[in-house]
């Protein structure tokens, strides 16, 4: 190694600057690509990336990283750990197979997806079962003699630590954690036995559950299993990777049996860099200092890195010091090249994937080389980053205003629920067990061509609003006619659940290419932003007042809750980010009272993300609960009792989330759970919930239509546990991405599956 400061990155989008990852994926799924010039399609992209990353100069460029699906779905696949309901007899595992984990099909549902830890990558969730791992393939050594071979490249491979890999999974009891790690240990050490034979100079392990809290009990697993790692591997180099937060345990960490560890120093709290100096830093290892944001799009404050980087090299000499991002690259867009059409400033302001490794280049280089050799640069960076923060829109006084003003602004509803559920039982006569959905319909070609057009100004907004009204009536109709309860509009004026609310209020926006892997090949354009938040004029209410004319069934109208549009952008880090929810929270406050006063009084406002937030460490979840919760109450809490306030939630782990979850106090709110329905069936049997709900009774991710028998036996399963009269039944989440093809015989099975329930639990004397 060299004997200076080095770079290093731990990980690049896959997706590709104009998404040919994505394009790749939906082909081959479409039959249009045979797998082989799949695969090839996906080795050039592959390549692409390594050459860019080996042309900014990054010393260690990662391998393994890239994926087909999923980085975690490689990793069980990779052991073997394929679920019997795919029928796979051994050996490696087939596209066919690997993708029905990923996505379900006509025999087998999907393996559940949840959040990576509080980003909003989705992974699919390992389910280990009773599996006998095995190494089907190493994928790790795959990607390094790709890398080699290709571009010359000595690469880094990258690998999910096993500690987190099963941390992550689920199929077996929290207490039989040491008997896995005990099963998983051997195929995991060949794996990385056969990386050290061919050479191999550095693995990066990542582990970043080691930032969350670890127990007494799990700190003895840990070490015990780097132990042995190292008894079997004492001739590779492993590089502990942890992000995402800062680790309590500094001494125990730094005690482990590995040659490097990788720390995060821009989302630690400064947890991290206290514990260097108060507790020093091990003379046989290496530290990765992440110290580039690898989370948001801002540029770095370069002067402030360096900084930072002399207090480090303070405890840590530079020989065994490498600088690289907090976490890897896959949860930022690729490059700032395509963002012509911002505002120069703003966009002066910006650091995607490619931008920050040019940071760390000007980093190493100012250190190396003193900081006269790249002194343009840093000038260059001093200035935009100034005139960034002394835009007027960033400091807008009547903003401010309204954030002082927020104690007098009542964030609870006049009467509890159980008085608001009569009042809306009566004012509404809905059936027992209501059907609805969950607000967005297939976003055809058709849909998205007259959007395009629109953007364009090929159509004018008379043509425009037409053709919506069309798609809206259309979708109407549809829902009377499979015989839903409660209706939605459609939402097909709507690109995106947050850009659609960001490109109407002010403080936001929009990049041209900032896409970023959602799941898959669902990647999401988030908004920016950059300024004081505000509302401006009603967003929603033209389209959910013309969809409620056509019909004399209840419309709910349609807003992203406050959390959900905070979570889902790439937010300003000069304000908290209670502050930034508070803005958007008020400015919704009013999209709510304009819905109500125009006489829409069912509105859903949608918090999918709202768990996604929550931090690592137990010790600071109950203070985001509190303001994010108080957020959700200023947007929905100013209407009349017998309007009735939805919310949709995302998957969570219920029982860590019901009182606040609770504490929303939301008429109805619907869970994201078809994947996982069972699991959140038991946190009922424990946890009591008296307000309106709906689990979803089947999974949109996937492209298969369920049954109404499996549906009817969801139902069931969930009424042994829910009141009857407050459960609602709904698919998971929206329908968007899905075709009507799949979605309309899949709603005709769901109201059917409510038919027979109503007949079975409501049978009239």
């Amino acid at each position: 190694m060299k004997t200076e400061l080095i770079i290093s990155n731990l990980g690049y989008p896959r997706i590709g600057e104009n998404r040919e990852w994505k394009k790749a994926l939906e082909s081959f799924w479409a039959g249009k690509l045979e797998e082989e010039a799949f695969r090839a399609e996906m080795d050039r992209i592959q390549l692409e990336l390594l050459k860019v990353q080996q042309a900014k100069g990054v010393d260690l460029i990662p391998v393994g990283d890239f994926t087909l699906y999923d980085h975690m779905l490689d990793m069980a696949v990779m052991f073997g750990v394929v679920p019997e309901r795919y029928r796979h007899e051994g050996g490696p595992v087939p596209l066919s197979v690997y993708f029905a984990m990923a996505r379900g099909n006509a025999q087998a549902t999907a393996c559940e997806m949840t959040k990576w830890f509080n980003t909003n990558y989705h992974y699919i969730v390992p389910e280990i079962g009773g599996i006998v791992p095995r190494l089907t393939v190493n994928k790790p050594l795959e990607a390094y003699r790709f890398a080699k071979k290709r571009a010359g490249i000595e690469g880094k491979p990258v690998v999910v630590g096993l500690f987190t890999f099963l941390k992550l999974s689920k199929g077996f009891e929290a207490g039989r954690l040491a008997e896995k790690i005990e099963q998983f240990l051997p195929v995991y050490i060949q794996m990385l036995t056969e990386l050290e034979r061919e050479g191999v100079q550095w693995v990066q392990i990542d582990e970043p559950y080691l930032a969350t809290n670890v127990t007494a009990d799990e700190w003895k697993l840990v070490e015990h299993l780097y132990r042995r790692i190292r008894e079997q591997t004492a001739g590779l180099r492993i590089m502990l990777q942890t992000y995402f937060e800062g680790v309590d345990d500094f001494e125990k960490i730094t005690s482990l049996s590995v040659d490097g560890i990788g720390l995060d120093f821009v989302h630690d709290g400064g947890k991290n860099a206290k514990a260097l100096e108060q507790f020093g830093w091990p003379e046989d290892k290496v530290l990765g200092a992440g110290l580039i944001d690898g989370r948001n799009i801002w540029r770095a404050d370069l002067d402030a890195k360096l900084e930072a980087i002399r207090r480090i090299a303070a405890v840590v000499p530079l020989e065994r010091l490498i600088l690289q991002p907090s976490c890897s690259l896959l949860h930022v867009p690729v490059s700032t090249r395509a963002e012509s059409g911002l505002d120069p400033v703003v966009r002066g302001a910006l650091a995607f994937a490619e931008e920050k490794l040019d940071e760390l280049r000007i980093l190493r280089a100012a250190v190396r080389q003193g900081e006269q050799a790249v002194e343009a640069e840093l000038a260059a960076s001093r200035e935009a980053l100034n005139a960034f923060r002394l835009l007027p829109e960033r400091n807008r006084e009547d903003v401010a205003s309204g954030l002082r003003q927020l104690a007098d602004i009542p964030d609870s509803r006049n009467r509890p629920f159980s008085e608001r559920f009569e009042l809306q039982r009566n004012k509404w006569q809905l059936p027992p067990l209501p059907t609805t959905t969950i607000g967005s319909f297939p976003q055809t070609p058709e849909v998205r061509q007259a959007r395009l057009k629109w953007r364009r100004g090929e159509w004018n907004d008379a043509q425009y609003e037409a053709f919506m009204k069309e798609q809206i009536e259309a979708c109407i109709r549809l829902q009377e006619e499979i015989g839903i309860d409660v209706l939605v509009h459609g939402e097909f004026e709507r690109t995106d659940m947050v850009e659609y609310f960001g490109e109407k209020l002010d403080g936001f926006v929009f990049t041209r290419n900032g896409w970023v892997q959602s799941y898959g090949s669902r990647c999401v354009k988030p908004p920016v932003i950059y300024a004081d938040v505000a509302f401006v004029q009603p967003m929603t209410v033209k389209e959910s007042v013309y969809a409620q004319s056509l019909t004399d069934r209840p419309v709910k109208g349609m807003l992203t809750g406050p959390i959900t549009i905070l979570n889902w952008s790439f937010v300003r880090d000069d304000l908290s980010r209670e502050q930034v929810a508070n803005q958007i929270a008020l400015a919704l406050r009013q999209e709510v009272l304009a819905l109500e006063k125009a006489g829409i009084e069912m509105i859903q406002v949608d918090e999918p993300a709202l768990r996604e937030g929550l931090p690592l460490k137990r010790e600071d979840q109950d203070a985001y609960l509190q303001w994010a919760v108080k957020a959700f109450r200023l947007a929905a809490s100013g209407v009349k009792d017998t309007t009735q306030i939805h919310t949709h939630m995302c998957y969570c782990e219920f029982h860590d989330m019901i009182d606040a979850i609770r504490s929303l106090d939301a008429d109805v709110i619907s869970i994201e759970s078809s994947r996982s329905h069972g699991e959140l069936i038991s946190s009922f049997e424990q946890h009591d919930y008296d307000h309106g709900i709906g689990l979803g009774v089947y999974d949109i991710h996937s492209p298969r239509v369920p049954s109404v028998e499996e549906m009817s036996d969801m139902i069931d399963r969930a009424l042994r546990v829910l009141r009857p009269e407050l459960f609602w039944i709904n698919p998971d989440c929206g329908l968007k991405t899905r075709g009507l093809a799949e979605t309309v015989p899949a709603l005709r099975n769901m109201v059917q599956a409510a038919q027979a329930a109503r007949a079975q639990h409501f049978q009239r004397a």
